[in-house]
């Protein structure tokens, strides 16, 4: 009887509400579908692939994946400009500061290259390392996430605005530098990852806007223009091809809010491939040079020495003897390509030349009169002042062992020869020791020691007498000079 009655209960309800049963079905219908659409999303059955979109979808996913374990934070104390007006300019005013970059890992052993900005003053450098092959998600729900080391800088070369630091972990995952051949190409897709306004692990998609572009006429710079969005914190961090190779490291970007416009330049990667090992094994670049100065060509200039061609660059002095000399270039020759890239303008030629290192060859296409010539010119290498510090520092007699370095006193003559130094005396660190505690001390090859807790330091002989006096454990405060910076570094004895 019980049952009799639901059954006619139910009976009722539906005879009650005949009118709306065609509705009730169709809900149900679309309930259906969706929820077999979402277990066909979740199993995806292989007669039924999927299409482009979300082909494109998971390999962005998949390659976001791979690259972001190579790409670090970087956090940065010391001392700098505390002041910046509405162009972007730095003030004079100079005061503690603490900056956040990016940066990329491009050795297993801990090396990562980011911009020489992002480290400029430091006294100290941390660098949080995500964890390998992490989901995004995971990045995003737990922003505490990654594992913080120590760093110290290994070289820097300001004229290109590349630095490499180095961290103590090994078995990192790097980031190969993409071949420069085949170049990329104006509009392939792209991807920039890094910190903006720190937030770490950020990716950002775009273009190639330009592959050679030169922001400041004067400059022989030539970077990576892309759209992909870049903001202050991204500097140092990596731009990636839709292989997930470095065809740049992210710089600066051209703004009037100070946030992006689609304006962001890049390092090219052949750039960083030439000057990273330099960096790593002399501190500086030794940039190649082929024994010769070029200068624009005008057409006031290309009337008065009655040349063929009113624009474009001509060789205006060749070194005796130099390589250039040897392979037969002139002056008053007019440049037209090396290795078969035009170079319409002194940075373009620079850049082309930028991308050699010492020992290799150039080929070089001139415009003699009306004749053009093939010339096959060797670069030879450009010395820096600071490589002999080490030629000059005896292995016995200059090692300060607490400190691991070989230290040389300034003589006056040698102040004089090195650039930017604002007090002419002191001890200079002409190169690192290998040591179980070099690298916690934040020393790197041409800084100036000025103080040492407190004391004035002149001689070689003043430095080991104080650190003679301090004992294990006792704190030690250095006053340096790095490249025209003074401030201090920190450590225990």
């Amino acid at each position: 009887m019980k049952t009799k009655d639901n059954v006619i209960t139910s009976g009722e309800t539906i005879t009650k509400w005949s009118g709306g049963r065609r509705w009730m079905l169709v809900l149900l219908g679309i309930a259906y579908l969706l929820s077999s659409r979402t277990v066909a999303g979740q199993t995806r059955p292989s007669s039924h692939p999927p299409d482009a979109l979300h082909q494109l979808n998971d390999s962005i996913e998949a390659l976001v994946q791979r690259v972001s374990s190579s790409v670090v934070q970087i956090l940065v104390t010391g001392y700098g400009s505390t002041e910046d007006n509405d162009r972007g300019e730095t003030s004079a005013v100079i005061g503690r500061r603490r900056a956040i970059g990016s940066g990329v890992i491009v050795d297993a052993e801990g090396y990562i290259v980011t911009n020489a900005h992002v480290v400029n003053g430091a006294q100290n450098i941390e660098v949080i390392v995500p964890p390998r092959l992490a989901s995004a998600a995971t990045h995003d729900a737990d922003q505490g996430s990654g594992k913080s080391y120590q760093a110290r800088v290994v070289g820097v070369a300001k004229e290109i605005d590349l630095a490499v630091i180095k961290i103590e972990a090994h078995d990192l995952s790097a980031l190969s530098v993409r071949d420069p051949v085949p170049p990329i190409r104006q509009g392939e897709m792209v991807f920039a990852l890094g910190s903006p306004e720190g937030l770490r692990n950020t990716v950002t998609m775009g273009v190639v806007s330009a592959v050679a572009r030169q922001p400041d006429p004067d400059s022989p710079l030539v970077y990576v223009q892309t759209d992909a969005p870049i903001n202050p914190g991204n500097s140092g961090g990596p731009l990636v091809d839709a292989d997930g190779e470095l065809v740049g490291i992210n710089t600066f970007i051209f703004t009037t809010s100070g946030g992006n416009q689609g304006l962001g330049f890049a390092i090219p990667a052949g750039v960083v491939a030439s000057a990273y090992p330099e960096l790593v094994k002399y501190g500086h670049v030794h940039q190649a040079t082929i024994g010769a100065i070029v200068q624009a060509l005008t057409p006031e200039l290309a009337a008065g020495l009655h040349l063929t061609r009113d624009f474009g660059i001509v060789v205006s002095d060749v070194s005796p003897d130099g390589p250039a000399d040897t392979a037969g270039l002139k002056v008053q020759d007019i440049i037209l390509s090396v290795d078969g890239s035009p170079t319409g303008s002194v940075p373009l030629f620079a850049h082309s030349l930028n991308l050699h290192k010492s020992g290799e060859h150039a080929k070089v296409e001139v415009l003699r009169g009306s004749e053009r010539l093939q010339l096959d010119i060797l670069l030879m290498e450009r010395l820096h002042k600071e490589d002999s510090l080490a030629d000059i520092a005896d292995p016995v007699k200059n090692l300060v062992r607490p400190m691991n370095i070989l230290g040389v006193e300034l003589t006056l003559d040698l102040a004089r020869s090195l650039p930017d130094l604002r007090i002419l005396t002191g001890v200079i660190v002409a190169a690192r020791t290998s040591g179980s505690r070099t690298a916690e001390i934040p020393l790197q090859t041409g800084d100036v020691i000025h103080g040492f807790n407190g004391t004035i330091i002149t001689t070689l002989d003043g430095l080991r007498e104080a650190l003679a006096k301090q004992k294990a454990g006792d704190a030690i405060a250095l006053q340096i000079e790095r490249y025209g910076q003074i401030f201090y570094v920190s450590f225990s004895r």
